[in-house]
């Protein structure tokens, strides 16, 4: 008996080890204009890989970007700025070159006034008392709103105003909060359905600021994770594309939205 029970638990033990292990969970770095058109993008993922676990970290390109440099565990690192994506590529921490997936826009946003009929001028008004836009120092987005302001020349006679929020995501929640009755916040947030019946938006002329360029890249640490791979290649896709247009991204070099 003692050798039958000894052969029963080698066979389990063999059959155990057989089973394939599972995929190790992808981790995503994503900036915060992305939020709901990612979301969207990784359900449609998953319904062609339903055991992926797809994990999404949204936050400012210029802080996440440090956080890999530091050696944060993420796999892909998705930026508003393609120069940060580009920096990694440049450092040694990217597994392949950058992939550009579209050009953002900025655009006025309230959910208490009718900026269609307001100029950038018309935010001095004496009944705007705060402007929330994301910080400039590490937010891409918040870059281009002061770009914008300093083409308009008004970046000075706003400054008392501003509300500097830690991402563009945070920006549009201190205007949809009431923190602030305008915002300059990323078109692919006020188009999701959380936002969108939410008071109106305008757009912010593409003239007044550079170019938001955006891509991303498998980093150093995603590159042995094969759902990495085919996320980066799904991003690719039709359906992918097709998301990120309907959230107001524009293809990369694509004709302008106004």
């Amino acid at each position: 008996m003692r050798g039958a029970f000894g052969r029963f638990v080698v066979f389990i033990l063999i059959a155990l080890f057989a089973l394939p292990s599972p995929a190790a969970p992808l981790t995503v770095a994503a900036a915060a204009d992305l939020k709901f058109a990612l979301e969207d993008i990784t359900a449609a993922f998953r319904r062609l890989h339903p055991e992926a676990q797809v994990d999404v970290v949204y936050g400012s390109s210029g802080k996440l970007q440090t956080q890999i440099r530091n050696g944060a565990p993420f796999d892909l690192f998705f930026s508003a700025d393609i120069d940060y994506a580009r920096a990694l590529v440049e450092a040694g921490l990217a597994s392949g070159p950058v992939r550009p997936y579209g050009r953002g826009r900025i655009v006025l946003w309230s959910t208490r006034l009718d900026v269609r009929r307001l100029s950038v001028a018309d935010l001095s008004q004496p009944g705007i008392h705060r402007i929330a836009l994301a910080n400039p120092r590490h937010a891409p987005y918040g870059r281009r709103a002061e770009e914008a302001l300093r083409a308009a020349g008004v970046w000075s006679r706003l400054a008392p105003k501003l509300l500097f929020a830690e991402n563009i995501a945070q920006a549009a929640q201190f205007v949809q909060t009431g923190g602030a009755e305008v915002g300059i916040v990323a078109l692919s947030l006020v188009k999701s359905p959380q936002l969108a019946q939410e008071g109106a938006f305008a757009l912010i002329p593409e003239e007044w600021h550079a170019p938001l360029e955006q891509g991303f890249v498998i980093t150093r640490r995603g590159m042995a994770n094969p759902l990495a791979r085919a996320f980066a290649d799904f991003m690719e896709t039709a359906t992918a594309r097709n998301i990120l247009e309907r959230y107001g991204f524009l293809p990369p070099g694509g004709v302008k939205a106004d």
